[in-house]
């Protein structure tokens, strides 16, 4: 199952190593109140803190900013599916000219149709929600589409990985599974219920 934590607002060291050290595969580094040079400075830190444990693989991928992604050594980006945001084509672009190994690039989908086009653009991963619920600082903003839609999304998403983002829980995560999910995502997933790292599904 992939694990994928999204930092909300700061990272914590604690929850770093924590997310390190049991394997987590990908760390989204997500905070849109920084600039680039603070986030710049804080990739770097998180890069720093995956090298000091040992063994641990987990890749790191920046929300948005190709440029960050290159400049700190990042395995790569998250982005959006809205038309007006950098494509794959183009943060591939930039990786290419860097000089840098193709980045692993992952997409937030909430329709099938997005869902289609981020295949056709060929990404490497999907996340696919809010399965349950949106919530923003604690309030739910949205309700959930439910396991039926993240399976029809899994079938629409072929080989990529397509993983559950939304309310998803340690209770609720083998229901996404079952529905096709190859893994899961979220912040307060990995913030807060810490005993998902240790079990194993």
């Amino acid at each position: 199952m992939i694990r994928y934590a999204i930092t909300d607002r700061g990272y914590l060291i604690a929850n770093g190593r924590r997310w390190f050290k049991h394997g987590v595969d990908f760390v989204q580094l997500r905070d849109k109140t920084l600039d680039a040079g603070e986030l710049t400075k804080l990739a770097r830190a998180i890069l720093k803190d995956i090298a000091e444990v040992s063994g641990a693989k987990t890749m790191l991928l920046i929300n948005g900013r190709a440029d960050v992604a290159v400049a700190v050594g990042a395995a790569g980006v998250h982005l959006t599916a809205h038309p007006d945001e950098l494509t794959p084509k183009q943060v591939r672009r930039v990786f290419a000219i860097a000089a840098r190994s193709a980045p692993v690039i992952s997409v937030s989908c909430h329709t099938i149709e997005e869902v289609q086009r981020a295949c056709a653009a060929g990404v490497d991963l999907i996340l696919f929600g809010p399965v349950f619920e949106k919530r923003v600082a604690g309030e739910q903003i949205a309700t959930g589409v439910g396991l039926e839609a993240l399976q029809t999304a899994c079938v629409a998403a072929g080989e990529i990985p397509v993983l559950a983002l939304g309310g998803v829980t340690a209770e609720n995560i083998e229901d996404c599974l079952r529905a096709g999910a190859k893994g899961v995502a979220g912040i307060r997933l990995f913030g807060e219920q810490g005993r998902i790292l240790e079990r194993r599904w």
